[in-house]
């Protein structure tokens, strides 16, 4: 079944200050194009290197290196499906850490860097030197992946160019949707699924993200950049300055309370969709999201200091869960 991006909604463009709403998909990566082709090309080379080629079992054997490395709670989680789609699901993670390092780790300009990496994920066919895209572009013809699933998962990549700050929840949600839900629903795609799954997919991913932002409140505010909404943020007596500045007070410790709490009900509800993927994936999907849920515990264990500490799971608790993890998605 091809699966076709859901948009939750779509916002216009409005800049004023660090805010800025973000645009449908497409018009996002015009306008990335547009910022990459204004902005001084400094220090990127005119003439690409000669490329080598990469034979396909290489290249899934640098996406599954890749995730070992950066993601020890997804490799664990992947580690649970059967071979084929785990390598696959692999080779999606292996594309969304790429993307998103274009931005995050770039070494000259970030707007041009994403806009390179866009236009070869959407070449006719990948660069035989690049184990990535060789991966990725296999993965997508073999399971007949939706190109507008890609488009808004690279427009929830490009938003990071523009936008630093989020004014309500519901701004929050569509960059969240495109950088963890569209994750979903490609996963799902790869997994196998029934038509009802889409909106739990959805859930789960906003649940997904939501834990990456709390976790990393610190090493964003390290990048300018504030992804707690300005709502929130006055809710609780704060501004996106305060998080900038690291305070860690009894307001903070509020917020932080009430955004888990937020994520915690995002992960029930998205739960019973597990039971509408293929059997054979349900349990890595109920692992990977009750690992993760397991770093909101931790932020709490740390007295929610997310400035400073980073909460993780060990590796002897993530086993330790599987049993109960197993019963739980079995009784689904």
């Amino acid at each position: 079944m091809l699966l076709k991006p859901l948009h939750p909604h779509a916002l216009p463009l409005h800049v004023g200050g660090d805010y800025v709403k973000p645009l449908p998909a497409e018009e996002q990566l015009a306008l990335l194009f547009h910022l990459a082709e204004r902005s001084p090309r400094v220090g990127v080379p005119h003439e690409p290197p000669p490329e080598r080629q990469i034979s396909l079992p290489d290249a899934y054997r640098s996406c599954h290196a890749m995730i070992r490395q950066h993601s020890k709670s997804f490799f664990f989680s992947s580690q649970l499906l059967p071979p084929a789609k785990r390598q696959a699901v692999r080779a999606l993670y292996a594309f969304c850490r790429t993307s998103d390092d274009t931005v995050d780790m770039a070494e000259h300009d970030p707007a041009h860097e994403l806009a390179a990496w866009v236009r070869l994920v959407r070449a006719p066919q990948p660069p035989g030197d690049n184990p990535v895209l060789l991966a990725w572009y296999d993965t997508c013809h073999t399971y007949n992946l939706a190109p507008e699933l890609t488009a808004e998962l690279l427009a929830g990549v490009a938003m990071d160019l523009t936008i630093h700050r989020y004014t309500t929840f519901a701004d929050l949600w569509l960059y969240c949707y495109r950088v963890a839900s569209v994750v979903g629903l490609l996963s799902m795609g790869i997994i196998g699924h029934q038509p009802q799954a889409e909106p739990y997919a959805i859930k789960l991913g906003v649940a997904l993200q939501m834990t990456n932002i709390l976790r990393d409140v610190g090493e964003d505010a390290r990048r300018g950049r504030v992804y707690l909404p300005q709502e929130d943020l006055e809710r609780f007596g704060l501004t996106a300055q305060d998080i900038l500045d690291g305070v860690h007070d009894e307001r903070f410790v509020a917020l932080m309370r009430f955004e888990i709490a937020r994520t915690r009900t995002l992960y029930e509800e998205s739960w019973p969709g597990i039971a509408l993927l293929s059997t054979d994936g349900r349990l890595a999907i109920g692992a990977a999201a009750r690992v993760y849920r397991g770093i909101l515990d931790k932020i709490e264990a740390n007295n929610y200091d997310s400035h400073n500490r980073r909460a993780f799971v060990p590796l002897r608790e993530k086993f330790f869960m599987l049993p109960r993890i197993w019963r739980d998605v079995r009784r689904l």
